[in-house]
């Protein structure tokens, strides 16, 4: 076996985008990953003639146009807009929280009403200096949003009691006065025609690449064979949990086929109540405006991570942020390998995020 300027181990967008720059610039490369796939979490699969999100719903968006152009090169994308629904207890409301949900919720049509009911609810449960989730909520849209679109869902998602989770977490969750259902508010959004795994092969087309092959059961073997190791894993197994164990949220999915055409007539439902045990149901065909005459569902579970679980959500909380600080400066110690990603990092990326965190990672590298 010859030797490589670049050992990259992880498949997914970090690794795929790092091993397409390094390409450019005339590097070798040799990509491993221990799935039998490339693309990481952002795989999709073909069942029935649908594009399946494998782990869970990926909706492309960005304000950054340099990442936009980037990912274009690889992939034509449609027009998707990101409008998912909440189904509490049969009540159907819209995401992310706007005219249309507080309309449903108060039956107010004006934003300066809908302010005044959320700024009423605000102060009849005086919460100033949100220390957790469920004050930073409550600050925010008050306790009407908060016990039927806001605490059920996000106690399943992250196992705790909203109570224990740091108030950080639900300023992702956009507050608007508009009768717009758009989830996102970037320039730029969509899925890529054919899904994300076709786009994967095209950053990394002309690239050696070895599935099924765990680098850390083979490291004697492989780190040798690269002057510069790019590991996008678990940073903290990559030290042998030598501190103890970072923890993770994981998921669990259950993909049915179905023999309609239209199951719930959106992508993404959300089940906010905390009752009914998976947070949300993807119907696949909705992203590419499917019309095959069956449809593909998956109810998505959270659940404890255990080693040996695919690790999803990092739980950047204080204690595994003091955590990780140790392994962090092992790795500014060990030289010849760079850590990226999600699972290199420990912390949560969009998409756009892990894209320009590569090209970041590659100017400074190669």
């Amino acid at each position: 076996m010859g030797k490589y300027d670049f050992l990259i181990v992880g498949a997914g967008l970090f690794g795929a985008v790092f091993a397409q720059e390094a390409g450019k610039a005339g590097k070798s490369c040799l990509v491993v990953d221990r799935r039998s796939h490339i693309a990481g979490n952002i795989y999709t699969k073909e069942m029935e003639g649908i594009q399946v999100h494998a782990y869970g719903a990926h909706i492309f968006h960005t304000s950054n146009k340099e990442v936009w152009d980037y990912v274009n090169q690889f992939a034509e994308f449609n027009r998707y807009t990101n409008a998912p629904v909440a189904n509490y207890k049969g009540e159907i409301y819209n995401m992310p929280f706007n005219m249309n949900t507080f309309h449903k919720l108060w039956g107010v049509v004006t934003p300066r009403e809908a302010r005044e009911k959320i700024e009423e609810q605000k102060r009849s449960c005086a919460v100033e200096h949100p220390k957790n989730l469920e004050e930073q909520a409550i600050s925010l849209v008050g306790p009407d949003v908060y016990h039927k679109l806001v605490k059920g869902y996000t106690e399943k998602q992250w196992g705790k009691r909203a109570t224990e989770l740091p108030s950080f977490i639900i300023k992702r969750l956009p507050v608007r006065f508009t009768y717009d259902n758009n989830y996102f508010d970037d320039s730029f959004q969509g899925i890529p025609i054919g899904g994300y795994t076709k786009m994967v092969e095209r950053m990394l087309e002309g690239v050696e690449v070895r599935l099924n092959e765990n680098f850390l059961e083979k490291r004697s073997q492989y780190e040798g064979l690269a002057d510069t190791i790019v590991y996008t894993g678990m940073v903290d197994e990559y030290f042998g949990y030598c501190f103890g164990e970072l923890e993770y949220r994981s998921l669990r999915f259950e993909t049915e086929v179905l023999d309609e055409v239209n199951y719930q007539g959106n992508a993404v439902v959300n089940y906010t109540e905390y009752e009914v045990p998976y947070t949300r149901v993807i119907e696949h065909k909705h992203f590419e405006y499917g019309t095959q005459p069956k449809t593909v569902v998956t109810r998505e579970y959270p659940q404890v991570w255990n080693k040996g679980d695919e690790p999803y959500y990092p739980m950047n909380d204080g204690k595994n942020t003091e955590l990780y600080k140790k392994y962090q400066g092992l790795a500014e110690k060990e030289g010849n390998v760079v850590f990226g990603g999600r699972l290199g990092q420990y912390r949560y990326f969009d998409m756009d995020d892990t894209i320009e965190a590569a090209l970041a990672c590659a100017r400074e590298n190669i």
